[in-house]
């Protein structure tokens, strides 16, 4: 047979678990735990407190218990999200089936510790990047939709939509309302930025709240709604408390607004201002293109009263005379250097004509040649033995003869 509680067969009663539990739970001891009062409830004439304490940087929670002079006797007055730090022991209710941290000692978070928790946490994301100029996105210049989380009719909606409308009519408006202070503030925040950061209509989102003390404005310094805003693709715009409060989603957040209406301003362009710049910038652009052309107007009016414009034939007429005397003076000078040249050539084909062979000719002479087929010129007696036959050219013509020697052999 097995054993007790591992089969169906012989299963533990619901008292066995319960006991065990509680018996195991019992040897944790006592532990000191931090959280923000989520519910706080205090029956009357019941000497025990019930309470609900949350992570605000988890969505999770414990339920504790303690006695009610130790909620009446607290240093600071306990509500709901009091930051308070705890020191108590787990306790499981076996009558009940539940688990509860039965609590001894409460103290509140102080002031100087929660600055001093922020400042912490302000190193950190500084050091991680997340204040970074060069990330934070450019504001649309005229964004179509507005995704707004805020209070339930609160002033800070009611001035973000009152002013950013008699800015720009055309403003659309996607309203969130969450809780903006205590325990459940920022799951409902984180919730709605992701929703809106998702929605493609949404061209930019503001995180708006009225002014507060440091407790009411923890939620906004929280990690988790920090980094929520740091990994939106939608630039985000913090708008919380006024001009001195500085909580960390600002430093954040992709514009950091004063007061709500100074993010209205920041959020659309106000029509009236733009329309006046329209229309100066209408003035100025007809003023100047008047004055340009008036400018050209002149420039052309100086340009037509210049001669060469106003009687563009007269210079030419003035050089057509020069033109012909430099026409006749070339000619002239053609003619002239035409006829020397012509003369010296006449001259040259004379001294030619008497240094040529058939001047030579014509004055008796005669020009002796072997008949061969080189036709070499005589030159020698030596070259003419008997019996060659010479060509003897001669001023009219040439005659064929043949040599019988020379003088001298006979």
């Amino acid at each position: 047979m097995s054993d007790p509680g591992q089969s169906p067969e012989n299963p533990w009663p619901v008292r066995a678990v319960a006991t065990r539990v509680a018996k195991w739970i019992d040897r944790l001891g006592t532990v000191w735990v931090e959280g923000q009062i989520a519910q706080l409830t205090m029956r009357p004439g019941s000497g025990t407190v019930f309470m609900v304490l949350r992570d605000p940087a988890a969505d999770m929670s414990l339920t504790i218990t303690c006695a009610r002079d130790l909620v009446v006797n607290a240093p600071v007055k306990l509500a709901e999200g009091t930051q308070v730090i705890v020191y108590g022991k787990p306790v499981f209710y076996t009558g009940r089936g539940t688990f509860s941290l039965r609590v001894t000692d409460i103290r509140a978070v102080g002031i100087g510790e929660l600055l001093a928790r922020i400042e912490r946490l302000r190193r950190l994301l500084d050091a991680e990047g997340l204040f970074d100029p060069r990330l934070k996105r450019p504001i649309p210049f005229l964004p179509g939709t507005v995704g707004l989380i805020t209070g339930r009719a609160s002033a800070a909606e009611h001035d973000v939509i009152a002013v950013a409308s008699a800015r720009w009519p055309a403003v659309r408006f996607a309203v969130r309302n969450t809780v903006v202070q205590g325990p459940n503030a920022v799951p409902q925040i984180v919730e709605e930025l992701r929703a809106l950061d998702a929605d493609p209509e949404v061209d930019v989102i503001v995180l708006a709240r009225g002014g507060g003390s440091v407790e009411d404005l923890l939620p906004f310094s929280d990690e988790t709604l920090c980094r929520a805003i740091a990994a939106c693709t939608t630039p985000v715009i913090s708008a919380v408390g006024h001009e001195p409060d500085n909580p960390l989603c600002d430093l954040v957040a992709d514009l950091r607004a004063a007061t709500p209406t100074d993010a209205a301003k920041r959020l659309v362009p106000d029509a009236a201002a733009e329309q006046a710049m329209v229309d100066d910038l209408r003035r100025r652009a007809a003023h100047a293109l008047r004055h340009w052309v008036h400018r050209e107007e002149r420039l052309i009016d100086q340009l037509r009263t210049r001669p060469v414009l106003a009687q563009p034939l007269l210079a030419l007429d003035a050089r057509a005379d020069d033109v012909q005397r430099a026409r006749a003076a070339a000619r002239r000078d053609i003619n002239r250097l035409i006829a020397a040249e012509s003369d010296r050539l006449g001259h040259l084909a004379a001294r030619l004509s008497t240094l040529g062979p058939a001047a030579t000719l014509a004055r008796g002479y005669a020009v002796v040649q072997v008949l061969s087929d080189e036709a070499p010129v005589l030159r020698s007696i030596s070259e003419a033995p008997a019996g060659t036959r010479l060509r003897v050219r001669v001023a009219d013509g040439a005659v064929i003869t043949t040599s019988e020697g020379s003088d001298e052999a006979h």
